[in-house]
């Protein structure tokens, strides 16, 4: 079974830089796609942004511009890289690896708060 591992999240002010990791346990490759959620307090979670296998990036438009998926095979880990943060992008955000045939994993989250 895969396990996926988020780091990275932390309190920044509005306007500032983090970068998140999803370590996972397995090759990242393999997955059909990989995926970034968020759930801000009191909310569902929403989809935030995918990688496909073939490196085909989609956006959530509320991130478009400022956050950036990328990701290293060799270290099997995706990284989101968020810039230009604000409150509203205060939430858990959770990696999500598809293998297909109905492996889906997530991870347990990391927290990212935004102060205004």
């Amino acid at each position: 079974q895969v396990q996926l591992v988020e780091s990275g999240g932390g309190l920044v002010h509005t306007g500032g830089s983090l970068r998140l990791s999803c370590a996972a346990s397995g090759s990242i490759l393999r997955a059909d796609y990989m995926a970034w959620y968020r759930q801000a307090p009191g909310k569902q979670r929403d989809f935030v942004v995918v990688i496909t296998r073939g490196g085909s990036t989609n956006y959530a438009d509320s991130v478009k511009g400022r956050f950036t998926i990328s990701r290293d095979g060799t270290k099997n880990t995706v990284y989101l890289q968020m810039n230009s943060l604000k409150p509203e992008d205060t939430a858990v955000y959770y990696c999500h690896a598809n293998y297909g045939g109905g492996l889906e994993v997530w991870g347990q989250g990391t927290l990212v708060t935004v102060s205004s």
